[in-house]
């Protein structure tokens, strides 16, 4: 059986959901290992994670531009 237009619409959103929330774990780590270590080292922890390279440039050095935590 096929699920309905709006059901599906909310799978989808909830995969989503998981897949930010999970990157944006990762991405937390990553300025956590800059801290911590050096940019280098977090460049390498982002890209192992599949991490694009947009986000790792943004949020390793271009902090001003990181997103705010809710």
């Amino acid at each position: 059986m096929e699920k309905a237009p709006i059901e599906q619409a909310a799978v989808l959103a909830m995969d989503e959901a998981r897949t930010n929330l999970r990157q944006r774990r990762i991405v937390d780590a990553g300025i956590a290992v800059q801290g911590s270590m050096n940019t280098m080292s977090a460049v390498e922890y982002l890209r192992r994670r599949d991490i694009g390279r947009d986000v790792i440039e943004r949020v390793l050095l271009e902090p001003h531009r990181r997103r705010a935590r809710a």
